[in-house]
């Protein structure tokens, strides 16, 4: 919980708060870190996972629509370059983007 509070840059209470929403949707479960018994983890159920993937394509179409079919292709470019100048100062160790790969096309 400490790490995803750290990299969602939210305070460990207000995760926890929310966390409890999605624990008492069936969304979430929480238990005991194995490796520290001070420390809880959180982690998707079936339903969480089936809720993300019923989301996503829905998600994807509304991010087209209203952010990048806007713009030309050119912008676009420049959304890359500003987004990639961002990341690295927000993110210099890579530890938020680790999937991103800023030379995929």
């Amino acid at each position: 919980m400490t790490s995803l509070a750290q990299r969602t840059n939210a305070t460990l209470p207000r995760l926890s708060h929310v966390v409890q929403r999605l624990e008492d949707r069936g969304l979430v479960e929480r238990f005991p870190c194995p490796e520290d018994g001070r420390a809880t983890n959180a982690r998707l159920t079936v339903a969480g996972w089936d809720a993300v993937v019923a989301a996503a394509p829905g998600h994807v179409d509304t991010v087209r629509r209203h952010v990048l079919e806007p713009l030309t292709s050119t912008q676009l470019a420049e959304l890359r370059s500003i987004g990639d100048a961002l990341l690295t100062r927000l993110d210099p160790d890579g530890r938020l983007t680790g999937l991103y790969d800023p030379d995929r096309d």
